[in-house]
C-alpha cells in the first residue's frame, strides 16, 4: 500500500501544493520553519475555504470594516444634495450603496481580479460630486436647510434632491465607460511595465496618511473611546494573536470536546469594535455620556439615531433608475474623470499590496486589466442605481488582511453577500448606524496606519541607498501632503477662466494620491537608473509578457467554473488583454509540478 501512494503522482500532487501560496516563499531550501517565519504565516490563504461560520464571522468582520467608509459617503453627499434633515431618504441611499458594494465585491471577487479584496463607495468621487453640486445651478434653496420648513414628502422637496442625484448618476455612468474601455482594452497593464515601487509606495501610503483628518474628526468626537478601541485592536492583533482560546466543538469521532482557536489573530477588529460598541452602549444607558447635543462626548452614545431604526422598512429593494431618468452635462464629467483616474491608480496599488498580504502571486497584467473593467462595470451599476458615488477597492480592508493574517477570498465572498442582505433589510442596516463615531474613528487609526505601512514596505524591492530612489520617493511624498493642503486653504486659487478647467484641476490637485503616484511616476521613468536600482526586476517578479502563466499564479486569477480551460484551445485567446494566455490545464500544470522531484520538497512536505 505505502509503494502505491508514493507512485500516486497525483496524491502527492494534492498534498504538495494544496493552495498555500503563502509558503512557497518561505522554504527557500526545504529548511525548517524559524519562529519568526511562523509569526508571519498566515492563517488562510487565497484560495483556502474555511468553515462557513468563520467564513460568516470573518466576512462580518470585513463588513464593518468598511463599514464607516460606505456610510460616510452618502452623509457627506446629504448636503450637497439637501437631504441633511431626510433621514428616512439618507437610510435608502444606504442600503443602496451596500446593496451595490456587495454586488460588485462578488464581480470582483469572482470574475475580476479574483482577490480578496472587498469593493465599496470610494472617496476619489465624492470632491467632484461636491464641486459640482456647489455650482450656482445645483446651490440648495434656502428654505431646505431650514428642518422645520422641510417636507419630506412634498413633490417640491422630492424634485429638489432627485434632480441633483440624477445629474450624479449621469456623470458617474459615462465615466464609468472610460474605466471600462482602459481595463478591457489592456492599457492598464501596459503602463504596468513602467510602474514600479517607486510609483506604487507613494500612491498606496498617501491613501492612508491623506485620511488622517477624516479619522481625527471621528475619532476627536470621544478620544477615550476611540483610543479604548485602537487599544482593544492593537492588544487582540498583536500582543494575543498567538495565545488560543478553547472553544467546545463536536464532530461524530470526538463527541464533544474543546478546540484550541487563535480567535484573537482571526478577529482582532470585529472583537475591539463590538466591545467599544458594548460599552457606549451600557454608558448610554446609564447616562455616563452627555445627554446634550453641545457637550463633548455626546457623539459617542448609541440612540443618536434610534428613530432610524423605527422608521426604516423591513425589506427594500434597490433598482436601477430609482430616482428617475439620469441626465449629464460636460462639467460634472469632466470631474468625475479625474476622479476616476485617481480611483484607477489607487487600485492598482491596492491589488499589489491585497496579493502581498494576502499570500498570492503578483498578480499578472491581464488580471490587472480585467480587474479594472469590473471595477468600472461596478462604477457603471452604482451610477445606474443611484448611489451618488460609484465603487473602488477599498484600501481599509487591505489594511484588515495585514492584521487578522486571513487572505481567503471566500470569507470576501460571504462579506460580499452579507452587504447584499444588508441593502435588503433596511432594519439591518439601521441597526449598524448606531456605532458611534468615536469607534469607528479609532477603527481608523489602525487601519489608515497599516496602509500606509503597506505602501512604504514596497520600497524593500528599490535599492534605497541610491540617492536617487530617496529623491523620487520623498519629493512625492512630501508633494502629495504639501500640495493639496495649500489647495484647501486657498480654494480661490485656481483660476484660469474656464469652469470646466478649473474643476478638473481643483480635483487632480486636492487629490494626495493621484499627485504622489504622478510624480512618483514621471520622476522614476525620467531619472536615469537600472531596472534593478529601481526595484523592477525583485518588485516585479512575474515578466510583463504573462510568460510566467505557473500554476500558483492559475489557481488564483484564472477564471472560474473552467472558463479558462475552456478558452485555452483557442488560438484568439492570446490577443484578448484581459484573458489569461495559454492557461496551463490541471494535467499540464501536474506534469510541470512533479518533473523537478528534489529532496528539498520531499523534506517539507514530510516537515
Amino acid at each position: 500500500m505505502v509503494p502505491e501512494k508514493e507512485s500516486d503522482g497525483l496524491k502527492n500532487y494534492a498534498f504538495d501544493i494544496h493552495g498555500h501560496f503563502c509558503e512557497l516563499e518561505n522554504d527557500g531550501e526545504g529548511s525548517d520553519l524559524s519562529e519568526e517565519d511562523d509569526k508571519n504565516k498566515l492563517a488562510y490563504c487565497v484560495t483556502d475555504v474555511p468553515a462557513w461560520y468563520l467564513c460568516i464571522i470573518l466576512g462580518i468582520q470585513h463588513l464593518l470594516t468598511a463599514f464607516g467608509g460606505i456610510i460616510a459617503i452618502p452623509l457627506i453627499l446629504s448636503q450637497g444634495l439637501c437631504l441633511q434633515h431626510d433621514g428616512l431618504t439618507q437610510g435608502h441611499l444606504i442600503s443602496t450603496i451596500f446593496f451595490v458594494s456587495g454586488v460588485c465585491t462578488l464581480l470582483q471577487v469572482t470574475f475580476g481580479i479574483r482577490l480578496p479584496i472587498v469593493q465599496g463607495g470610494t472617496f476619489a468621487f465624492l470632491a467632484p460630486s461636491m464641486a459640482m453640486l456647489s455650482m450656482p445651478e445645483w446651490t440648495c434653496p434656502a428654505w431646505t436647510q431650514n428642518a422645520s420648513l422641510v417636507n419630506t414628502t412634498s413633490p417640491e422637496y422630492i424634485d429638489v434632491w432627485q434632480s441633483r442625484m440624477r445629474e450624479l448618476q449621469g456623470s458617474i455612468m459615462v465615466g464609468s465607460l472610460f474605466q471600462v474601455l482602459v481595463g478591457f482594452s489592456g492599457l492598464i497593464g501596459f503602463f504596468m511595465r513602467f510602474i514600479g515601487p517607486l510609483t506604487i509606495a507613494p500612491t498606496i501610503s498617501l491613501i492612508g496618511l491623506s485620511l488622517y483628518d477624516s479619522a481625527g474628526m471621528s475619532a476627536g468626537n470621544h478620544w477615550g473611546i476611540s483610543t479604548m478601541t485602537t487599544a482593544l485592536i492593537i492588544l487582540f492583533s498583536q500582543y494575543l494573536r498567538h495565545i488560543p482560546v478553547p472553544f467546545p466543538t463536536y464532530n461524530k469521532t470526538k463527541k464533544l470536546h474543546t478546540s484550541r482557536i487563535y480567535i484573537f489573530q482571526l478577529l482582532p477588529v470585529l472583537l475591539g469594535i463590538t466591545l467599544s460598541w458594548l460599552i457606549c452602549y451600557i454608558f448610554t444607558i446609564s447616562n455616563v455620556l452627555p445627554s446634550e447635543p453641545e457637550q463633548y462626548g455626546y457623539l459617542a452614545r448609541t440612540d443618536l439615531k434610534g428613530d432610524v431604526i423605527s422608521q426604516a422598512p423591513w425589506f427594500r429593494f434597490p433598482y436601477p433608475g430609482q430616482w428617475g431618468l439620469p441626465t449629464v452635462s460636460l462639467a460634472g464629467l469632466v470631474g468625475i474623470l479625474a476622479g476616476v483616474l485617481s480611483s484607477m491608480i489607487e487600485s492598482v496599488g491596492d491589488y499589489h499590496a491585497c496579493a502581498r498580504l494576502s499570500g498570492a502571486p503578483p498578480p499578472p497584467k491581464h488580471a490587472i486589466n480585467r480587474g479594472i473593467g469590473i471595477e468600472g462595470i461596478g462604477c457603471l451599476l452604482a451610477g445606474a442605481w443611484g448611489t451618488g458615488n460609484g465603487t473602488t477597492s477599498y484600501s481599509e480592508n487591505v489594511g484588515a488582511l495585514g492584521i487578522t493574517k486571513v487572505g481567503s477570498r471566500m470569507v470576501i465572498v460571504a462579506g460580499g453577500v452579507l452587504m447584499i442582505i444588508m441593502g435588503l433589510f433596511c432594519k439591518i442596516g439601521a441597526i449598524f448606524t448606531t456605532i458611534p463615531t468615536p469607534v469607528i474613528g479609532g477603527m481608523f487609526l489602525v487601519m489608515f496606519g497599516v496602509i500606509s505601512a503597506a505602501g512604504v514596505s514596497n520600497l524593500q524591492y528599490a535599492d534605497m541607498n541610491s540617492s536617487r530612489n530617496v529623491f523620487i520617493f520623498g519629493f512625492s511624498m512630501f508633494s502629495g501632503l504639501v500640495i493639496p493642503n495649500w489647495i484647501f486653504k486657498n480654494p480661490d486659487a485656481i483660476a484660469t477662466g474656464v469652469a470646466e478647467l478649473d474643476q478638473l484641476l481643483q480635483v487632480l490637485l486636492t487629490t494626495s494620491m493621484f499627485i504622489g503616484g504622478f510624480f512618483g511616476f514621471f520622476l522614476d521613468n525620467t531619472i536615469p537608473g537600472t531596472l534593478r536600482e529601481r526595484g523592477i526586476m525583485d518588485w516585479n517578479k512575474i515578466p510583463l509578457d504573462d510568460s510566467s502563466n505557473t500554476l500558483e499564479s492559475c489557481e488564483v486569477y484564472n477564471l472560474p467554473f473552467g472558463i479558462s480551460s475552456c478558452l485555452s484551445s483557442f488560438s484568439w485567446v492570446r490577443y484578448v488583454p484581459f484573458l489569461p494566455p495559454n492557461a496551463p490545464s490541471s494535467q499540464d500544470s501536474l506534469a510541470t509540478k512533479q518533473q523537478p522531484v528534489k529532496p528539498e520538497v520531499i523534506r517539507s512536505v514530510a516537515l
